[in-house]
């Protein structure tokens, strides 16, 4: 294979182990073989997981024999153990686990708030148990595997990044399965191969459009635009499935992502999240989840289960494995593949910081990503929203590693979808007081 390095035996840290998303990312290692010499997987978990670790760890071990595959696969609660000498890190984790998820959903409801888990107050409060916890993995990771790469996967994921790229030195891209997805279903309603779809994206993460869609050397963004505005398709399985507006699309010209309807659609969003809330049959999105994962894991128990299960698509985390197990190859064989990960700026979305993370598609090879210049600057009909985002971005950011409540609420100010201070000041009372155990970065302050 052009461009391949010498085979060797990778260690592979997965931290997050008993996520339910474990499966995907397993079988992408499983699908890639012949192309990542993988001989060692430590999947890694905290003491309160440790239930949800071993049912994942004994289906992971039921892949890999039936791959026929000698891997060796150590399940452990010691990161360091799993840390040490890995050649990739892998963060998938979930600081306060989907309890946590469901009071950032329902604490903003109250003020006329949308509550969601990675955007507005939610999404916030998430970033802000999870930024000291990936910065502390990044300490270890400097001393145990300091040439190691991190791919991140927990959310939300720009905001995890920067802090990482910000305020260490560890290699880190960060991913998400957004773009991917869009281009599977493009690749979907145009009945084309996923390879003959590419998709020019641009802006933040779940903040990201397509600017322009090809299949091959055609543009075909204006047909689209129009097969999407079937409320089914370029949707996902953790988002109220709106139809968009024909006369929006068709003026914006451009591919949304799903998460934008928390943003072009607020009033209806939030509707649909409060009657949603209210009743006990439904629940947040974080409830109806944990019903899932519920199911998720009885079925993982069975012994005769050795294959990633079809019903983990309704988790919402729908090719991860493809997104995050091509990008560890493409990295590890200097293939110098496109992929759309999360990355410095470095110029290329002029009008926010270079040293801020935006969404992109980069080159991929084995000195990481570097960014593709846009054909243009963005145009100044989402150029705006993604000003106002970032500067929550980075508000939040620095809120999230120093605990300084004045950027703590500078950051819910700027956020598009909290509409005056008295309401932000609020909800940062709110999201302290019940986030206190897992806030240290704000204690006495």
């Amino acid at each position: 294979m052009e461009g391949f390095i010498e085979m060797k035996g990778l260690k592979i840290a997965i931290i997050g182990g008993g996520s339910s998303y474990s499966p995907e990312i397993i079988d992408g290692f499983l699908k890639r073989s012949e192309e990542l010499p993988v001989s060692e997987i430590y999947m890694v978990d905290i003491k309160e997981g440790q239930k949800k670790l071993d049912i994942i760890g004994s289906l992971a071990k039921r892949m890999i024999e039936r791959a026929g595959l000698d891997i060796k696969l150590v399940l452990t609660l010691d990161r360091r153990e799993a840390l040490k000498n890995a050649d990739f890190v892998v963060t998938q984790f979930r600081v306060g686990g989907l309890n946590a998820r469901a009071r950032d959903e329902r604490f903003p409801l109250k003020y006329g708030i949308l509550g969601q888990e990675t955007t507005g107050p939610g999404g916030f409060t998430k970033a802000m148990r999870t930024i000291p916890v990936i910065l502390d993995i990044c300490k270890d990771i400097k001393e145990l595997c300091p040439d190691a790469w991190l791919i991140n996967f927990t959310n939300p994921s720009g905001l995890v990044t920067e802090a990482v790229l910000k305020y260490t030195d560890v290699k880190c891209i960060g991913l998400c399965n957004v773009p991917i997805h869009m281009q599977m279903d493009v690749a979907s309603m145009m009945d084309v191969p996923f390879k003959d779809v590419f998709i020019e994206f641009a802006g933040l993460n779940h903040l990201v459009w397509g600017k322009k869609v090809w299949v091959k050397n055609k543009d075909v963004t204006k047909e689209v635009l129009e097969k999407s505005l079937d409320g089914d398709v370029l949707n996902m399985k953790n988002i109220y499935n709106l139809k968009w507006d024909p006369d929006f699309i068709r003026a914006l010209g451009m591919l949304p992502c799903p998460y934008h309807k928390y943003y072009y659609m607020t009033d209806r969003m939030l509707q649909e999240e409060q009657e949603s809330a209210a009743d006990p049959k439904k629940g947040t999105r974080a409830e109806q989840v944990q019903a899932i994962e519920k199911s998720l894991f009885e079925l993982y128990k069975s012994p005769d289960l050795n294959t990633k299960p079809k019903e983990l698509e309704k988790r919402g985390g729908a090719y991860y494995s493809d997104a995050a197990v091509s990008l560890i190859s493409a990295i590890y064989n200097d293939k110098n593949d496109i992929h759309t990960v999360n990355t410095l700026n470095n110029g290329i979305i002029r009008g926010i910081p270079d040293n801020s993370v935006i969404e992109t598609n980069c080159l991929v090879g084995s000195r990481g990503a570097t960014p593709l210049s846009l054909n243009g600057d963005l145009p100044i009909e989402i150029l705006g929203l993604i000003q106002a985002v970032k500067s929550y971005e980075v508000l939040a950011v620095e809120a999230g590693v120093t605990g300084d409540k004045n950027k703590a609420l500078l950051a819910l100010v700027n956020h598009p979808l909290i509409p005056s201070v008295d309401v932000a000041k609020h909800l940062l009372h709110d999201l302290l007081e019940l986030n206190k155990d897992y806030l240290p970065q704000f204690k006495d302050k």
